[in-house]
């Protein structure tokens, strides 16, 4: 029996693998799926199924040729082959300055399992100590499916006890794409573009730093003037499903990196990282330093035993006439293939012992309440929090949590949260509430075992709070989005996408505080003063020359009818980000010693690569009323300082949210 699909005839039934997910074909196809075949020559291996072919060397096991209904090699044949489509980390050991990529190429080459309905090969190394290599064994995987326009790509990294310390900065799969097909590059419904080629970024003006680039004369004249930055294509681990690039052939061609769970990436959810970026490049990050610092990095000692895995990754193709005219076509189809991945994880065809299946994992259920006592007599809903299991540490560990793994949900307008799919282990739970400062953290460990379904009893988060609100700034999310982003600068031309993209994504917004305060610093006046146009999104360093910079000191003016003597009031302060700073608050001073500083704090860069957000930090500060506060106006001062440090462009906080508390009073105990 068969059935008509576009041009396409297609056996209505296939013989199914026991291990084989039965997937639908795109109806796009005009090449009839074939069972999947691998054939060897020499120090190659190419596995194909009628629709997608793949070649790998061996024993290394790098990608170096891709092709999709019997398309050209899609990936950039200029360079050498052991560069065009690869895994990598960058490493050093304890005592190196200057970190070291590895691309984890193999020694050893073997096939897992070869029939018509699937293919896994795998690429292994195994360390020794005369190696210069990172000391790790790998074994990379490569599946491929009977009629699945893709293939999937999973690594098992490994270190043992007794060899040397070292860390990793950085770990990813990287796929280089022919520079004269692929110009159109998408990562969400917002952020797609027709992209700069290589050529323009070389051809243009370097700006404040290597990956900024303001393009000069590029090959399509309307990006004249823009500013061209890998990390302004970043995006949180939350919403790095899916993203790619579209080619401009005759019929164009999708290529696509498809993300299905974060459990295996590194910081949290809503740590950010980098996609796609000029070359053509596409990336899958793991691990990085991006937007939090060295604090991240995965660091081994001797003792150290560790295993984990790697995705898989799901590289889909996919093809539509009618791209040619809209190129989002195909990244709508790339969308919802991504949600037919998503809903089948954990997958069940992959045949290595490490990566477990549904059967060997388990899940968890609960509600989480928040009960701040001045706002609500009883404990309230947390609707919309994040919750998640990470590897145990103190409240908000996960933000910098790297060896292990993470699960994380959102929880419903009643607080009710569900966790499936966890691999079994000593967790942690963790969570955080749009609207309410501070981590939640259970009091106790959470096993999770092969099959279990664990219930926790009605959590409640109970937020930093000593004292009524006498005045807040901000909302407390974990972002400065809700502050003021000012306009770039004229000189620096902002590229018109199809739909509004976040304002905080442009070059050299740091820049422009000294534009609007060349001489003064910030006054805040609580009660007349609007945070959305009055407080700048970043308490960056002021511009005195090409460069020199100079620390900035913001005020906060506010009035109190009475004050307590006796009392201690309290500054709930939350920070969204700090990059190399030291923090000081005064109190009606400006030059005494602080009454309060955070010390050195920050790596995460956040100000120069367009984001709204790194680690979060939060500090509860007494402030004893007879001593600091006064009736009337009182003025309260955050520098931003260094001592002897050079400032620079980049030294800067993003504030969360600030709020002063009134004295303790009686609010009782909810019943």
């Amino acid at each position: 029996m068969t059935l008509w699909v576009g041009m396409v005839l297609l056996p209505l039934f296939l013989p199914i693998h026991s291990q084989t997910v039965n997937r639908e074909m795109p109806v796009d196809l005009p090449f009839q799926a074939e069972g999947v075949k691998l054939v060897q020559r020499g120090n190659h291996v190419e596995m194909s199924n009628g629709i997608v072919s793949i070649t790998l060397t061996v024993p290394g096991g790098s990608v170096t040729n891709i092709t999709y209904q019997g398309s050209d090699n899609l990936l950039l044949t200029r360079d050498k082959e052991t560069d065009r489509g690869h895994w990598d980390v960058v490493w050093n050991g304890p005592a190196e300055s200057t970190a070291k990529t590895d691309n984890l190429e193999g020694t050893d080459y073997k096939v897992i399992s070869q029939n018509e309905n699937q293919t896994e090969i795998s690429f292994t190394r195994t360390w020794s100590s005369a190696s210069s290599l990172a000391p790790l064994n790998i074994d990379k995987r490569y599946v491929m499916l009977r009629g699945s326009p893709g293939f999937y790509t999973y690594a098992v990294l490994e270190r043992l006890n007794g060899w040397p310390s070292f860390l990793i900065q950085e770990g990813r799969i990287v796929f280089k794409l022919q520079e004269n097909k692929f110009h159109y590059m998408a990562m969400s419904d917002e952020r797609q573009r027709f992209m700069p080629t290589r050529e323009d970024r070389e051809s243009g003006e370097q700006l404040a730093y290597k990956e900024a680039v303001l393009l000069k004369n590029p090959t399509n004249p309307e990006f004249n003037g823009e500013v061209d930055d890998k990390y302004l294509y970043s995006s949180d681990n939350k919403d790095n499903k899916v993203h790619g690039w579209v080619s401009n052939d005759k019929v164009p061609i999708g290529f696509w990196m498809i993300t299905p769970s974060n459990e295996f990436r590194t910081g949290g959810p809503i740590k950010q990282d980098l996609t796609s970026h000029v070359g053509p490049i596409l990336l899958s990050m793991f691990i990085s330093r991006h937007y939090t610092g060295a604090d991240i990095d995965v660091k081994f000692e001797t003792q150290d035993n560790w295993k984990k895995v790697f995705g898989p990754n799901f590289i889909y193709l996919n093809s539509n006439a009618s791209a040619l005219e809209d190129p989002s076509v195909l990244w709508n189809d790339a969308k919802l293939r991504m949600k037919k991945e998503e809903a089948e994880w954990p997958y069940n065809f992959l045949l290595s012992e490490e990566y477990l299946k549904s059967d060997q994992r388990g899940s968890i259920t609960g509600q989480l309440l928040v009960h701040d006592r001045l706002v609500s007599k009883q404990p309230m809903p947390a609707a919309s929090a994040y919750v998640g299991l990470a590897p145990p540490g103190a409240a908000g560990s996960w933000q910098i949590e790297n060896k292990g793994y993470q699960f994380w949900t959102r929880t419903d307008e009643k607080g009710n949260f569900v966790i499936k799919n966890v691999i079994p282990g000593t967790y942690n739970l963790f969570g955080w509430v749009p609207g309410v400062v501070g981590d939640f953290k259970h009091v106790s460990d959470i096993t999770i075992s092969p099959r279990s379904s664990v219930t926790v009893e009605t959590l409640v988060f109970d937020p930093p709070r000593n004292g009524p609100t006498l005045w807040e700034i901000g909302i407390p999310d974990r972002s400065a989005a809700e502050f003021f982003i000012p306009d770039p600068n004229p000189k620096f031309k902002i590229h018109p996408y199809k739909l509004p993209i976040e304002k905080f994504r442009q070059y050299g917004l740091w820049d422009r505080y000294t534009d609007l305060y060349p001489k003064n610093d910030l006054v805040f006046t609580i009660g007349t003063s609007n945070y959305k146009k009055d407080w700048f999104f970043a308490h960056v360093t002021r511009k005195m020359g090409d460069t020199e910079y100079a620390p900035t000191q913001w005020q906060i003016v506010f009035n109190l009818k009475t004050v307590d003597k006796e009392a201690n009031y309290t500054l709930q302060l939350a920070l969204a980000s700090a990059t190399a700073v030291d923090l000081q608050v005064r109190i009606n001073d400006q030059v005494s010693p602080p009454h309060f500083e955070t010390g050195f704090i920050g790596r995460d860069n956040a100000v120069a690569r367009h984001g709204i957000r790194g680690l979060y930090r939060f500090y509860s500060i007494m402030v004893q009323g007879g001593q600091k506060l006064v009736v009337g106006e009182n003025k309260l001062f955050l520098s931003q300082a260094l001592g002897s440090r050079k400032l620079e462009a980049f030294n800067s906080i993003m504030y969360d949210y600030i709020r002063l508390e009134g004295p303790p009073i009686n609010i009782g105990v909810a019943q």
